[in-house]
């Protein structure tokens, strides 16, 4: 089935005025995707794909000039849609909130602009399967990226953060990707609950950047006691710990943690200084975390394929 294409832009020129009016817009549990194209300009709302609104690709022409912002707290949350939404605390205070399945996102910024100190503070957190961001950019302090639930794949994207700043119990991929260090506290909090589940973090071919200090920084610490995060073929700054990892002050993590290195290089890159209970993988260990088959495991309706042959440029 076609597809249809919305236009948002705050002067008036476009369909609609806001964002959250164009995902509105788009009919309950639609199975055709829709295109919403986003003009340059400051969005200053909290939005909310709700599981009902799937097949939604929200489209900007620069991700600097395309920003999608708003100030939500753990303990302070304004939705203007507070039916809507379900959870209290950090679960529900994303500055947006994708619940809806086959989300793609691209060049598009996802703020959350409380400032430091604030607490938990989400950007954006993705509750839905076979979400897809290209050339996006996250910014917050702690808690900055929340995938909860899923399989997410993120290309070239900017994540930046102090605390716990990409976490859940998602399967994601981060291909190609800047992770910046604002501040001290640790990069991932992964929380797969057993070694039965499938999910985990990996970034392949990243780059990690602090600003300017040594040592502050962590690679993950395991938020579920069977948390898996990979980092490989990434560049690590000085910014990160030369132990690498922490247990979150709980020895019997050491155990269950699945946290692993391959191939990776730069100043924050220190084997023989790492935990004793994390892994340098040789490459038959690799493979499995080394293709898009990580996350899209299906070879007869492979999604992710299908969704980097529908990305749609903004001027098409």
């Amino acid at each position: 089935m076609a597809g249809r294409v919305l236009k948002v832009s705050q002067d008036g020129s476009g369909d609609y005025r806001t964002v959250q009016e164009a995902i509105d817009a788009v009919p309950l549990r639609n199975n055709c995707r829709t295109v919403i194209r986003v003009s340059p300009g400051v969005y200053k709302q909290p939005l909310y794909v709700a599981k009902t609104k799937n097949f939604i690709t929200l489209a900007g022409i620069c991700r600097e000039d395309t920003i999608l912002t708003w100030n939500n707290t753990a303990t302070k949350i304004d939705h203007h849609q507070a039916s809507q939404i379900i959870g209290t605390g950090t679960f529900g205070c994303g500055s947006i909130i994708i619940e809806g399945e086959d989300f793609i996102a691209e060049n598009i910024t996802f703020e959350n602009s409380s400032p430091q100190g604030s607490g938990q503070a989400v950007a954006v957190r993705v509750t839905a399967d076979r979400c897809a961001f290209y050339n996006c950019r996250f910014l917050g302090w702690q808690d900055t990226l929340y995938l909860h639930h899923g399989k997410q794949y993120l290309k070239d994207c900017y994540i930046e953060g102090s605390v716990d700043f990409i976490f859940g119990n998602s399967t994601a991929l981060f291909e190609h990707c800047h992770i910046h260090c604002k501040a001290a506290g640790f990069v991932t909090a992964q929380s797969r609950k057993s070694s039965q589940e499938s999910t985990g973090y990996v970034f392949l071919r990243c780059v990690i950047t602090g600003n300017g200090g040594t040592g502050y920084s962590y690679l993950g610490r395991p938020w579920g006691p069977f948390g898996r995060v990979v980092f490989a073929y990434t560049w690590l700054d000085a910014c990160i710990q030369p132990i690498g990892w922490h247990n979150w002050d709980k020895p019997e993590n050491e155990r269950s943690a699945c946290f692993y290195e391959y191939r990776c290089f730069g100043p924050g890159h220190c084997p023989s200084k790492r935990v004793t209970w994390c892994r340098e993988l040789v490459d038959e260990e690799a493979d499995q975390f080394l293709q898009h088959y990580f996350i899209d495991p299906d070879s007869e309706r492979p999604w992710l394929a299908q969704r980097m042959a529908l990305k749609i440029p903004y001027s098409a």
